[in-house]
């Protein structure tokens, strides 16, 4: 990840954080649109489910400037992700409904560079989160 993508993941996160109810709703609905067999995973309300997701996103986020001090969060993130029940075939469509979400919720702004720091940004999360 280079330092522009972190900026450019940084900047259109600052757009979806006032609309991140709207985000979360979009996401789970995209998600379990992808794949109705993830919904069970879900136990608790789908809305607070939303609030952590969207409070996850922002930390990590928050947190590129210094990776090496997010990577241990990430692994535990990862850990209890093993106990509810996800697989690795569940990443891909997670960050297809993730990409989903925030080209909904960005318009014009989700532009082809900002699409790629993104997958850049949740490759890296996502294959920290895995090697735990």
């Amino acid at each position: 990840m280079t330092p522009t993508q972190a900026r450019l993941v940084k900047e259109s996160w600052a757009k979806v954080v006032p609309i991140q109810d709207t985000a979360a709703g979009l996401f789970y609905g995209k998600l379990f649109e992808l794949d109705p067999r993830l919904k069970p995973l879900f136990k608790s309300d789908i809305q607070e489910q939303g609030r952590k997701l969207m409070a996850m996103i922002g930390t990590a986020v928050n947190g590129l400037d210094n990776l090496p001090a997010l990577v241990p969060a990430v692994k535990a993130l990862g850990k209890r992700h093993v106990g509810y029940g996800v697989k690795p075939e569940h990443y891909g469509t997670v960050a297809t409904a993730l990409l989903w979400t925030l080209e909904k919720g960005l318009g014009a702004a989700f532009t082809p560079e900002v699409k790629a720091a993104w997958t850049e940004v949740y490759t890296v999360l996502a294959t920290t989160m895995q090697s735990a």
